[in-house]
């Protein structure tokens, strides 16, 4: 089961061939058994949801190592801009200065504008 004070979460896309793409991420929770992600909006896990919302998550380590079961669910980009102000909410809350500092550079190189937020729902 995955737990809101994880800090990595493994999200896997499919491809049209149907291969899986797992993506270590970071992750906030609305306690309402949704999720949130961000991405910048030129990656491959953009484009893979974009065709099709069937995704996969599990607990992972910082660098994608799976440490639980994968969990069968739906995932798709956050279109309304109140909802992606409460994800960057809740990730800020989450992450701290960390995220704080990952927004600051993501401003700085011009990213900040094409970032994705996006909705896990379990």
């Amino acid at each position: 089961m995955l737990l809101p004070n994880e800090k990595y979460l493994s999200l896997r896309t499919f491809r049209k061939s149907g291969a899986g793409v797992d993506t270590p991420v970071w992750f906030a929770s609305d306690y309402n058994k949704k999720l949130y992600i961000f991405s910048a909006g030129n990656a491959g896990k953009i484009k893979r949801l974009r065709n099709s919302s069937k995704s996969e998550v599990t607990r992972c380590d910082f660098k994608g190592g799976s440490l639980g079961k994968w969990l069968n669910c739906q995932a798709f980009l956050v279109e309304d801009p109140a909802e992606a102000e409460r994800a960057h909410s809740l990730l800020i809350s989450k992450y701290g200065w960390s995220m704080l500092l990952t927004d600051i550079l993501s401003k700085i190189t011009g990213r900040f504008p094409r970032r994705i937020y996006i909705r896990v729902e379990l």
